[in-house]
Order: C-alpha cells, then structure tokens, then sequence
C-alpha cells in the first residue's frame, strides 16, 4: 500500500469517528497548547526585559555602580552579610569615576533602593505613593528624559539644596491635568514645600506598573528628609554600546583607587549594565523551563497511553477487516502501516490543534494582562515533532498486533 493511500485512510478513519478521535487527543492538545502559552509568555517576557525594562532601569549605553549586585535574588545568606559590611558608594566616588571618564556623556549619583513613598498634594488633590528619587544633575541624561514642559535640575539645585522637583508625568497629570500647569507650583512631598521646575514626558508602562509615577529632587535635598541611603548608584552613560566594556574596566581602576584597594584584594562593589538584569530575570524563568518539559511530558505520556488504547481497540473491532484485507493479498507491512499512519494523523492533528490552542491563548494572556507573549518558531517546531513523535512510539505495537493477525481466525471474527 503506497503511503499516501495509507494517509489517507487513516485521515478517513479519523473523521468518521471524529468524537471519538477529539477525545483520543485531548490529552496531547492541552500539554501542547501548555507547552506553547508558557514559553510564549516567557519568552515574551525576555524579550521585554532585554528591550524595554533594562533600558527603562538603567539607561541607554549604560551602566552602574553599586554597592550590592543587581541579582540580588541570587545571593546567600553569607554572600549577602559580605556586601552588607561593604562601603556605601558615594560623592567622592563619583569624583574618581569622573576623572577616569571624561569622555562620558553623563555620571550620575542617585539614591538606591529601598527607595521611599510618599504622598504629593497641591491644594485639595493628592496622589499617594509616588517614588521618591534623589539624583544629581546629571541623572536625566543617563535616562534619556524629555521634558514635556520645564526644564531639568541643574547643579546649582544639588550644590544649594534647593527645594525644587521634577515631575514624574502620570504625577502632572492627575496634580494639575497638564503638564503646562504644574511648571512653578508648589506642591508638598515628605513634609516638604517644593517648587515645580519640570515635567518628564510621558514614558508609558512595564507589565502594568507605571514608569511616570515619580517624584525627582535634588539628591542633597533628598538627604536632609530621608538620610544617606545604603545603597547609593552611580550611573554612567557613554556614546555607544561599543564603549561599555572600556569603560567599565576604567571605572573599576578608579573605583579601586578611590576605595584603596591592594592589588590582593577583591572589590567590595560591583559594576553592572543592563545585561546583568536580563540575566537575573534568564535565570528566575529557568526554573520554569525546567518545570514545564516536566508537566508537558506527563501530558504526552497519557496522550499516548490513550492513542495506543484506541488503536488496540480499533484493531479488535477491525479485525474481520483486516482478515478481508489479507485474503485479498495485503501483506503484513501494509497492514501495520495502515494502523501506525492512523496513531500518526491522530497524534499529529492533536499537535496542530494544540498549537492553534496555545496561541490563542498566549493572545488572551497578553490582551487581558500586562504578561507580554510571543510564539517562537522553535516551540511550533517542537510541538508539531511532539505529535509525531508520540504516533510513531504508541502507535507501533498497535500496527504490529494488525499485522500479525491470522486471516482465517480474522475472518471468523463476527
């Protein structure tokens, strides 16, 4: 029997018992469409990250300078002690990273986490919990800010501890409904009466969290209300990516003779770029790619239990069939690849309709959510190989009972 009569039918034999064929792979259409939401929406995931949140956080073509790593997650107990006892980053710091670096676009210091709350009032309106930051001047060009209105802090402002603020636009808005408006307003944040000098353009969402709901003051203002923070940055912006890495090993130089480290010791600080929280956000979703081959396999195996089961008992209620079959001259290899071509389609459609499943509902997720989902080629591929895969092994010993039957006892069979 050529295998394209053999295909087709086996395709025959699948839509004349189409209830029966739907509930035959129901099990492998939803491990499938499993298998491809949560890799859509990982995948989605680190994409955003790489694309948007890193740049969001740290800026552009650069890099920080911390006193604890941004994998913080990662750390233990006795590592996290370590960098407890380290130095705090600070101004004079930032002085040595500048003489190293002149060629920076920008070096900034602006206070680390845990970074305060407070509530922002003019009038008779208030917005709750809006981030406070303290930064110096140049911090606004390490992020990329435009100004719908105003004008960023300047120097003067740090050096004279000046009670003026840079608005975050979401704060504007819900304030004053314009940016227009609230340049030279005084509103109070942490019990402080501070002057509007500009407002940051609107600079959109991460996965459902606003990224406009700030409030900037100089970073010296800032530490008279809320103290010296623990974990102060320094961020540094150059021209390119291209020059990250020369200036990361100049900025370690200086950070070393600043803190005044021998040659034997290792740095009580860390310099991390973007790449290092796509790393950390890599590592956390790991975990999930190694439990979702897990629950997938699972769900495969029973699929395939349930395939070969229909088969077995598709080849007792044919046998009679298949006893015609042999008398009229089809030998056993025709009879094996008739039922194993059967396991085949019926596997393989459950694939496919596990996959339409599984992008529709990746869809839903990022329509519904914020969870961004992306369906990569390589999932698709791996799905559809599922499918075969799973025919071609459950529906071997099936094809092999087939095509051992005696004619004369199938022939009986009523």
């Amino acid at each position: 029997m050529p295998l394209g009569e053999a295909l087709r039918l086996a395709l025959l034999a699948v839509w004349s018992h189409k209830l029966r064929s739907f509930f035959t792979v129901l099990g492998i259409v939803v491990s499938v469409a499993f298998l491809i939401a949560v890799v859509a929406v990982i995948q989605g995931m680190n994409h955003y990250v790489r694309e948007n949140l890193a740049g969001a956080l740290i800026g552009t073509n650069s890099f920080q300078i911390r006193r604890s790593p941004i994998a913080i997650g990662l750390l233990d107990d006795e590592e996290w002690r370590r960098i407890q006892r380290r130095p705090i980053v600070g101004s004079r710091d930032v002085s040595h990273v500048v003489r190293a670096l002149p060629n920076a676009q920008a070096i900034s210091l602006q206070s680390g986490w845990p970074t305060p709350l407070s509530d922002i009032h003019w009038r008779n309106r208030t917005v709750g919990d809006a981030l406070m930051l303290g930064v110096t001047a140049p911090y606004h060009v390490v992020q990329d800010h435009r100004f719908a209105a105003g004008e960023p802090l300047s120097e003067i402002d740090v050096r004279e501890r000046r009670y003026v603020a840079v608005l975050g636009w979401d704060i504007a808005d819900k304030l004053f409904g314009s940016e227009i408006q609230a340049i030279d307003k005084q509103i109070r944040a942490a019990g402080l009466p501070l002057t509007v000098k500009g407002v940051v353009e609107k600079k959109g969402s991460v996965l459902g969290q606003s990224l406009d709901g700030f409030v900037i003051i100089p970073i010296t203002t800032f530490e008279t209300v809320y103290g010296r923070r623990l974990n102060t940055v320094i961020s540094v912006k150059v021209a390119s990516a291209e020059q990250i890495p020369g200036a990361m090993q100049r900025a370690e130089e200086a950070m070393r003779l600043s803190r005044k480290l021998r040659p034997t010791e290792e740095n009580d600080f860390v310099i991390d770029k973007a790449d290092a929280l796509v790393d950390f956000w890599t590592s956390l979703t790991r975990v999930l790619f190694t439990v979702t081959p897990a629950v997938v396999a699972i769900g495969i195996v029973v699929g395939g239990i349930v395939i070969m089961n229909i088969m077995l008992m598709s080849v007792t209620e044919r046998t009679r069939e298949i006893g015609i079959r042999k008398s009229l001259g089809a030998r056993r290899r025709d009879i094996s690849r008739q039922f194993l071509s059967e396991a085949i389609a019926l596997s393989l459609l459950g694939g496919l309709a596990g996959v339409a499943a599984g992008y529709l509902f990746a869809q839903t997720i990022a329509l519904i959510s914020p969870l961004p989902a992306r369906v990569t080629p390589w999932s698709v591929g791996v799905a559809v190989a599922l499918g075969l895969g799973v025919g071609l092994i459950f529906g071997v010993y099936p094809a092999r009972r087939a095509a051992r039957l005696d004619p004369i006892v199938a022939l009986r069979q009523e």
